[in-house]
C-alpha cells in the first residue's frame, strides 16, 4: 500500500468521525446515546486513563476500531429514522465517501460540527455552508471537538501521495460491508467504492484500474497496515512503557511477537521502541542486550534534544548496572546523574536520583563509603530531611510519600521511639489519600503490617497484608504485591498452616515473574519457607540441598541475606554442630555491625547466641547476651524478640534450679507472646514454663497436693506445648513433650499412660521415617 504508516489519520478514525457526525446530526436517540459515547471515548481518551486492573496485553487492536467492532457497537441501537438503525446510517454515510474528491469533501464539512469561535461570531464570516438546524454542535475542548478538530488539521497537512494512502485504506477497510451496502443498495457494483471508475464502466481486472489502484483486490495486507497510524504505535509504545514502570512486568508475549514483526516489515519504527526492548532485556535479566538498547534509545533521542535527557540515560545506566551487580559503576554514574541534573536544573531527576541514592546506601552500605566521607548525602537523618523539603518544593509527592516511609522505617531500625514511625506513616498515608497516589498503598501497608508485627499483634500483621490484596493489588506496582504474598505466606508459616502458605506463593502472578528480580525474590522466600519446614520435620538432609540452592543463587536479594544466614545456623544446630554454628553466627554478626543493621536482626543474632550456649550445655554463658538483649527488645518496643528473650532466659534459669522465677517470668509474658501467632515462640514457653513446674513439683515432698498440683500444671504446659510443636510439624519437639509427659505418667504412678506416651512417641518417629 505504502511504504510506511500515516501519522495519524487512519481508515478506523475516519468510521469514528462518521460515528461522531450522525451523533452530532440527531440521528442516535436518547436510549442509545451513553452505549455510543462510552463506545466513542474508550478509542478517543489516552490509553494511561484506563484502569491499571485491566489486561497488561494491550496490543494494536486496543487503539484501533475494525469494521467488525463499529457494526456490534451500533447495529443493535434504532436511529431516529424510523426502520433504520444506526448501523445503516453509518454504512451508508462511510459508502457515500466514493472518490478522493468525496473523501476532501468529508472532510471540509468538520468544522460544521463545531461551534464557532467568538471571532467568527464577531466577524459575521462564513465561508463554510450553514450546518443542519438539529445538529448538536460539540464544544472544541471536548473529547469528541478535540479529535474532530486534530483530524481535520491532519487531513489538511497531508501530502497528496499520502492522502491517496488514507484513501486507498478506506477502501480495504470497509471492504467486508460491500456484500451489506449491495443490499441496501442493489444499483452498488464491484466499483461502487469509486465513482468514477463506475461512471466509466471500467472492468475489474481491467489494467487501468490495477495502473490506478495497484492492484488492489491482490493487497491481503493492506488492511493491517493502513490501520495503524505512528500515533497509534507511539501510544501502544508509551502504554508498555507505563506498564513495565508502574507495575514493572516485562513486556507481554503478544506485544513482543508484535514488536519482532515491525522490525520486519521494514517500517519506521518509533525510537521509544528501543526504551521498551531495553526494559523488556533488562528485566529479563539479559545485560548486554538491555545495555545495547539503552544506548541505541539515547543515541536516537540525543540527536533531537541535545543534552535535555542525557541525564535520564545517566540514571537509567546507574539503575541497571546495580540490578546486575556493578556496584562501582552504579555509583559513578548515580553521581554524574545528579551532577548533569544540577547543570540542567532538573528538579524532579535529581531528587529521585538522591532517593536512589539513600536506598542504595541502605541496602549496600559497604558500597557508600567514599560516598558518606564526601558529604553527598549527609547522614541518614539529613538525607531524609532534605528529600523531604525538595519533594515539597517540585510537588513531587510520591517520592515525599515514599520518604516518609523511609523515615518510618529508620525510626524502627535504630530502635527509636515507635510513636514516631507511626506519625511517618499517617503522614504518608494522609498524603496517599490527598494526592490520590494509588501506587503508594502497597508500601504503605507493608510498613503497617511490618509495625504491628514488631509489636506482637500478629493478626493485624496479617489484617493489612490481606487488605493489600483485596482492595489495592491490581493497581500497585507488582514488587510491593509480591512482598506482600511473601510476607503473609511467611505469617501463615508461623501459624504452621503451611500448605496454605505454599499456595499463597503459587498464586503469585506468573506474568510478574518473568521479570528476574522479582523471580529471584519469590525464588528465595519460596526456599526460606521449605528449608523451614524440612527443619521442623528434622529432615536434614534435604534442607542441606535447598540452602545449597540458596546458596548458590546469585546475591540479587541482599534484604533476604540475613533470613537465609539464620536458617543455616539453625540447620546446623539442629545437627549438633553449635561450634560451625557459632562461628557462622559470629561472621554474621561482624557483617550487622559493620552495615548498622538494623535492631531487629542484631537482637535476633544475639538471642541466637544465647540459644547455642543454652544447647552446647553451657547456658550460663549466654545469660548475660540474653539479659542485654531484653532489655534491648523492650526499649525498641520488639515484643516477639523480647517475648523470645524471656523464653531463653527461663531455660538459662531452669538450669541453675530458679524454677519459681521461671514460672512467674513464663507467666507474665504468656499471654501478651500468644497474640503474636507464632508457633514456634508459643511451644518453646509453654516447654519453659512446664519444666519450671516440674521442677517445683521436685522440690516439693513426694505425695503432697502441692507436688499433686504442680505435676498437673506441667501436663497441661505440655499439653499446650506438643499442642504448638504438631502445629508447624515440628518432630523433635513433638517427641521432647511426649517424653517428658511420659516420665510424668510414671512418676504418677499410672503405666498405662506412661505407656500410651511412649507408643505416640515412638509412632512419631516412625511417621517421620516413613514420610522421609
Amino acid at each position: 500500500m505504502t511504504d510506511g504508516m500515516s501519522r495519524y489519520l487512519t481508515p478506523s478514525k475516519i468510521g469514528l468521525l462518521a460515528l461522531i457526525r450522525l451523533y452530532s446530526d440527531g440521528f442516535v436517540p436518547s436510549s442509545a446515546t451513553i452505549p455510543i459515547l462510552s463506545f466513542l471515548i474508550s478509542y478517543l481518551l489516552p490509553v494511561y486513563c484506563k484502569s491499571l486492573e485491566e489486561d497488561d496485553s494491550i496490543s494494536q487492536d486496543g487503539f484501533t476500531v475494525s469494521i467488525e467492532k463499529l457494526q456490534s457497537a451500533t447495529i443493535s441501537h434504532t436511529s431516529a429514522i424510523p426502520g433504520r438503525t444506526l448501523w445503516d446510517l453509518l454504512l451508508k454515510l462511510l459508502w457515500t465517501v466514493n472518490s478522493f474528491d468525496g473523501l476532501h469533501a468529508f472532510f471540509n464539512e468538520l468544522p460544521l460540527l463545531l461551534e464557532k469561535l467568538f471571532d467568527e461570531h464577531a466577524d459575521g464570516s462564513d465561508h463554510l455552508e450553514h450546518p443542519r438546524p438539529n445538529r448538536m454542535l460539540l464544544s472544541r475542548n471536548s473529547p469528541l471537538g478535540a479529535f474532530v478538530r486534530r483530524s481535520q488539521l491532519e487531513f489538511t497537512r497531508l501530502q497528496f501521495h499520502d492522502g491517496i494512502s488514507v484513501w486507498k485504506s478506506l477502501i480495504v477497510y470497509r471492504r467486508p460491508t460491500l456484500a451489506a451496502w449491495n443490499r441496501r443498495n442493489p444499483g452498488a457494483g464491484p466499483l461502487s467504492f469509486d465513482t468514477n471508475l463506475q461512471a466509466e464502466s471500467f472492468h475489474t481486472d481491467g489494467t487501468l484500474l490495477d495502473l490506478i489502484y495497484g492492484g488492489l483486490s491482490a493487497k491481503t495486507g493492506m488492511l493491517k497496515d493502513g490501520n495503524t497510524s505512528t500515533d497509534d504505535m507511539e501510544k501502544l509504545l508509551d502504554y508498555q512503557v507505563s506498564r513495565m514502570q508502574r507495575p514493572g512486568n516485562r513486556v507481554p508475549q503478544a506485544m513482543q511477537s508484535q514488536l519482532r514483526a515491525m522490525v520486519r516489515s521494514g517500517l519506521t519504527i518509533p525510537s521509544v521502541a528501543s526504551y521498551v526492548q531495553f526494559l523488556d532485556a533488562w528485566k529479563s535479566g539479559d545485560y548486554p542486550s538491555s545495555f545495547d538498547s539503552l544506548h541505541r534509545y539515547f543515541d536516537y533521542t540525543m540527536q533531537s534534544r541535545d543534552r535535555s535527557l542525557y541525564q535520564y540515560a545517566l540514571l537509567n545506566l546507574a539503575i541497571l548496572q546495580a540490578d546486575f551487580g556493578c556496584f562501582s559503576e552504579a555509583i559513578t554514574a548515580m553521581q554524574e546523574t545528579i551532577a548533569t541534573a544540577r547543570e540542567n536544573h532538573d528538579m524532579p531527576c535529581l531528587n529521585y536520583s538522591l532517593s536512589w541514592l539513600y536506598q542504595f546506601g541502605r541496602t549496600h552500605p559497604e558500597e557508600m563509603a567514599e560516598i558518606q566521607k564526601k558529604g553527598v548525602l549527609g547522614s541518614e537523618k539529613e538525607a531524609l530531611s532534605f528529600l523531604k523539603a525538595k519533594a515539597k518544593e517540585s510537588n513531587m509527592w510520591t517520592l515525599l510519600s515514599t520518604t516518609l516511609l523511609s523515615e518510618a522505617k529508620l525510626t524502627l531500625s535504630n530502635g527509636d521511639n515507635v510513636y514516631q514511625a507511626f506519625e511517618s506513616i499517617i503522614k504518608a498515608s494522609h498524603l496517599n489519600v490527598t494526592k490520590n497516589i494509588t501506587e503508594g498503598y502497597g508500601g504503605l501497608m507493608l510498613m503497617q503490617s511490618s509495625v504491628f508485627d514488631r509489636l506482637g499483634v500478629g493478626c493485624q500483621a496479617w489484617n493489612y497484608c490481606e487488605l493489600f490484596l483485596q482492595c489495592y493489588a491490581g493497581q500497585s506496582p507488582s514488587e510491593d504485591v509480591i512482598q506482600t504474598q511473601c510476607r503473609s505466606a511467611h505469617i501463615l508459616a508461623r501459624k504452621g498452616r503451611w500448605e496454605e502458605a505454599i499456595s499463597r506463593m503459587d498464586e503469585v502472578d506468573h506474568e510478574a515473574l518473568r521479570t528476574l528480580r522479582y523471580q529471584q525474590f519469590w525464588t528465595t522466600n519460596l526456599g526460606i519457607l521449605k528449608l523451614r519446614r524440612h527443619l521442623h520435620k528434622d529432615e536434614l538432609d534435604a534442607g542441606d540441598q535447598i540452602l545449597a540452592q540458596l546458596r548458590a543463587a546469585p546475591a540479587g536479594v541482599p534484604e533476604l541475606q540475613f533470613d537465609v544466614s539464620v536458617v543455616e545456623i539453625h540447620l546446623q544446630m539442629r545437627r549438633g554442630d553449635y561450634t560451625h554454628a557459632l562461628s557462622l553466627l559470629e561472621r554474621l554478626m561482624t557483617e550487622l555491625d559493620q552495615q548498622e543493621a538494623d535492631i531487629f536482626q542484631r537482637l535476633k543474632g544475639m538471642i541466637l547466641k544465647a540459644r547455642i550456649y543454652l544447647q552446647a550445655g553451657v547456658p550460663q554463658k549466654g545469660f548475660s547476651v540474653a539479659i542485654r538483649a531484653a532489655s534491648l527488645a523492650h526499649k525498641a518496643r520488639l515484643l516477639p524478640v523480647l517475648w523470645e528473650a524471656v523464653g531463653t532466659i527461663s531455660k538459662i534459669l531452669i538450669s541453675v534450679k530458679e524454677f519459681q522465677a521461671t514460672v512467674k517470668l513464663v507467666e507474665s509474658v504468656l499471654p501478651q507472646a500468644l497474640e503474636c501467632e507464632d508457633c514456634d515462640l508459643a511451644a518453646h514457653l509453654f516447654s519453659g514454663l512446664a519444666d519450671g513446674h516440674m521442677g517445683m513439683a521436685g522440690q516439693a515432698k513426694r505425695g503432697s497436693l502441692r507436688r499433686k498440683e504442680k505435676l498437673t500444671k506441667a501436663l497441661e504446659a505440655l499439653d499446650c506445648a506438643f499442642e504448638e510443636f504438631s502445629r508447624i510439624e515440628d518432630i523433635r519437639g513433638q517427641c521432647e513433650m511426649m517424653a517428658k509427659k511420659a516420665t510424668i505418667m510414671h512418676l504418677n504412678g499410672d503405666p498405662v499412660l506412661a505407656n500410651d506416651c511412649a507408643a505416640k512417641y515412638l509412632d512419631i518417629k516412625k511417621a517421620a521415617k516413613a514420610q522421609d
